[in-house]
């Protein structure tokens, strides 16, 4: 078992539960099993390989929050590191990488983001040089400031420069959609997302569909596809097949140890609605979170296995309407903490190869909540990953939701809670002005979705809806607004076919 140790400076500048959400990962960034905690003022890291890796930790940086850093590839080795110090190596270090990325297809980079850079180098080589470790420590926090406004900067160049290159070559715009949970829209919340949004997924929950094996009460999913039609909205059907709580009906447990049983019931519900909706959506999710999905005794191989007959069942059924498969947590965190075969990205690829008539793959980015959401990632950590899963070569949608509150949401269905604390639905809505137009300067992202409506019904995550408990929209709204409003004066168009 290999162990890599790190100097804590302050020794409470983390918390033990922050501890235990570092990972180390190799060159693919696809998390190494392991355990991490704090002892003796120290970040512990035991996992069972001894190769050369990355940290990956959430660490408070002024100004900005929690953010998940990563070091440079550090070797094994008896002396521990100076966490600060290396954190602020790493982060200088894809700072420059990435710019030189950028720089290499043309980004033009203002002479003030290379200020701010070379700032951050000045104050980690001083860092570096300093005999005293509080010292070291403070210059190293004050680099990891500074390269962090930098990143935010060099952020916001690309995404002005790839929309002006988007609007001037009229490529497709990505849809910009909402998931409309499971209950009737009333009136007053149907006209403000009418105003903001031209798509939306519908659900098509098992779990409220079907309460009663073989009982199918298909009124509310009815009435909203029906909403969207109307409104000529692009409309996404799903996930068909999504297994845990709040997502699959309490009768499944009739099949534990039943895998045929299970399929059986998986096939006749699919075939229902799918049959029912067909020619009424534009896009199926046959799945969703098969990666993370901790069902009955279901093991990965059968998870594979459901996943992969879902789609071939939607596709006999509807040839003609696009296909994709959703995965949860596309930076693989749960992976440092389970005996997983299958990363998500190695799951997706071996679907595509099976060539089922996947058309695309759904990320569901729950950010900045734990243990089983996306950690805090920075502008330019956002990017790369959604980069990486381009490189499966199939068009992307993304699904997005980040929490408004820290305090206890007694309606969340899941036991994951906001990593970060002091969050209003102002730092809700700053991270969407930050993040969102990354996602849409993508030329191979084909639709972006809040995945999350209302607070005031029972939810996955907590507060991560667009109305709090009393409907009333939050600001984050306003920015989906404006969003929506500067793709509407753009000249490029959705296109409809992929």
């Amino acid at each position: 078992m290999g162990v890599m140790r790190f100097v804590v400076s302050p020794p409470d500048r983390i918390t033990p539960d922050m501890a235990q959400l570092a990972y180390m990962s190799g060159l693919d960034r696809i998390p190494w099993r392991g355990v991490s905690r704090l002892a003796n003022g120290q970040l512990i890291v035991e996992r069972e390989i001894s190769e050369s890796g990355n940290l990956f930790l959430p660490w408070p940086v002024e100004g900005h929050g929690m953010v998940t850093l990563a070091t440079a590839c550090l070797m094994e080795r008896q002396e521990p590191y100076h966490l600060p110090l290396e954190l602020a190596r790493g982060e200088i270090s894809q700072f420059r990488n990435q710019q030189a990325d950028w720089r290499s297809i043309g980004l033009d980079v203002p002479e003030a983001v290379s200020t701010m850079a070379t700032e951050a180098t000045g104050l980690f080589a001083k860092a570096v040089g300093s005999t005293d470790p509080g010292e070291s420590a403070r210059l190293a926090e004050a680099a990891l400031t500074s390269i962090l406004n930098a990143v935010d900067q060099l952020a916001s160049c690309y995404v002005d420069q790839a929309w002006s290159v988007k609007r001037a070559s009229r490529m497709r715009w990505p849809w910009l959609g909402v998931d409309l949970g499971t209950t009737i829209l009333d009136d007053p919340i149907a006209q403000q997302l009418a105003g903001t949004f031209n798509a939306a997924r519908v659900p098509l929950a098992w779990s409220e569909i079907e309460t009663s094996e073989g009982a199918r009460n298909w009124e509310v999913f009815d009435r909203l596809i029906q909403w969207c039609r109307r409104r000529d909205w692009f409309t996404c059907g799903g996930p068909l097949l999504q297994l845990g709580p709040g997502s699959s009906p309490d009768w499944l447990y009739l099949f534990e140890d039943d895998f045929a049983g299970l399929q059986s019931s998986v096939s006749d519900y699919v075939e229902a609605t799918v049959s029912r909706y067909r020619g009424q959506v534009d896009l199926w999710q046959c799945a969703g979170r098969p990666n993370t999905a901790e069902f009955l005794s279901l093991d990965e191989e059968e998870m594979v296995q459901l996943t992969a007959h879902v789609v071939e069942q939607v596709h006999s059924l509807d040839p003609r309407t696009p296909l994709v498969i959703g995965f949860d947590q596309p930076w693989s965190e749960y992976v440092a903490r389970r005996d997983v075969d299958f990363p998500p990205v190695y799951f997706a690829d071996a679907l595509l190869r099976a060539n089922l008539g996947i058309s695309g793959l759904l990320l569901e980015m729950n950010m900045g909540y734990a243990p089983g959401g996306t950690l805090p990632r920075d502008p330019l950590d956002f990017s790369r990953q959604l980069d990486a899963w381009s490189g499966l070569g199939v068009p992307l949608y993304v699904s997005i939701c980040v929490p408004s509150g820290d305090h206890a949401d007694p309606l969340a269905r899941r036991r994951d809670r906001p990593v970060e604390t002091h969050l209003t639905p102002q730092t809700q809505q700053d991270w969407l002005a930050r993040y969102l137009p990354i996602a849409l300067a993508k030329p191979y992202v084909h639709g972006v979705f809040w995945s999350q409506l209302h607070d005031c019904v029972p939810h996955d995550f907590a507060h991560g809806g667009l109305f709090d408990f009393h409907r009333r929209a939050k600001p984050a709204l306003a920015t989906l607004t404006a969003l929506r409003h500067a793709l509407d004066r753009s000249p490029a168009d959705p296109d409809e076919s992929s």
